[in-house]
């Protein structure tokens, strides 16, 4: 079993939290968490990639052990996401590498993508959306905010940060709960506690409206630069939806389409299985 180091690191006076696994001299591996998690939620997959690849796995500002600067000093967007994290890449000396998005790090990486198509060998996208049609109706409350960004409806969007919508995050499409260990969505509820941070997740959902304004923009960066992609998604998603998966193949036509029988979470339950796609499909681009 591959070693895991825990470190921070100093990106312009911002602390990056991040997981780290497998020799450097390894092709690089960048893995980008979604929303309400953190790397916490790769503790499974990186032991099985460190052979292979040099992983790093770093917390989202405002997520997990990151940095978490007021509001009134740092703006919870995902461009400024995206410019911290190109920018840890950076510091760290990860000058090239294949990137793993999942949910949220799917418009952060694909924003770093954009930026630096030179440095980004190939995209694993696990339930990481980029087309309209991948977007479910358990968005439409978010939308409704988007449209109207009144107190109301930012308020309203509170009932997805309790720990039992966290839980049903995880646990939708399973066919056997039992399966999920409560260490995910119960690390995810403890940080969403914290003070502020339910306030960084309202302002994120606000935001969110910018990913899919930019989704033209992303699918046209995959024709033009064709980078391999291997999208592999837990068909049961109440919030990305199949078509979302397949419609990387319009823009993407050697992209590589994979359906498994689980939820939002698909780590939670076919790690093994995600793991042997990755390195298949990286050593074979």
């Amino acid at each position: 079993m591959a070693s895991i180091s825990y470190r921070t690191a100093d990106v312009d006076g911002f602390e990056v939290f991040y997981r780290e696994a497998g020799q450097p001299s390894l092709p690089g591996l960048l893995l980008l968490h979604g929303f309400p998690s953190s790397s916490h939620m790769y503790r499974d997959l990186i032991p099985m990639l460190a052979e292979h690849f040099h992983v790093v796995a770093p917390d989202l500002p405002g997520f997990g052990l990151s940095a978490q600067p007021p509001r009134a000093q740092f703006a919870y967007t995902f461009d400024n996401l995206a410019k911290v994290i190109g920018r840890f890449t950076e510091v760290i000396g990860m000058a090239r590498y294949a990137m793993y998005v999942f949910d949220y790090g799917a418009p952060t990486g694909f924003r770093l993508a954009m930026a630096h198509p030179e440095r980004v060998t190939a995209i694993i996208s696990q339930n990481g959306n980029a087309y309209e049609e991948g977007l479910s109706e358990g968005w439409n409350p978010i939308q409704r905010y988007w449209k109207e960004p009144g107190d109301a409806n930012r308020q309203a969007l509170r009932a997805l940060l309790t720990p039992e919508s966290i839980r049903w995050q995880y646990e939708h499409g399973v066919s056997d709960p039992t399966q999920i260990s409560p260490d995910g969505y119960g690390l995810d509820a403890f940080y969403i506690a914290r003070p502020e941070r339910d306030e960084i997740q309202l302002d994120l959902f606000g935001d969110y409206a910018s990913n899919v304004a930019l989704y033209p923009a992303f699918q046209k960066y995959f024709r033009e630069h064709q980078p391999p992609l291997l999208a592999i998604w837990g068909k049961n998603d109440p919030f990305f939806l199949p078509p979302g998966a397949e419609a990387y193949k319009r823009d993407l036509p050697n992209a590589i389409v994979r359906f498994l029988d689980t939820g939002h979470f698909a780590l939670e339950t076919h790690a093994r299985e995600i793991a042997d796609a990755v390195v298949d499909f990286v050593k074979g681009v």
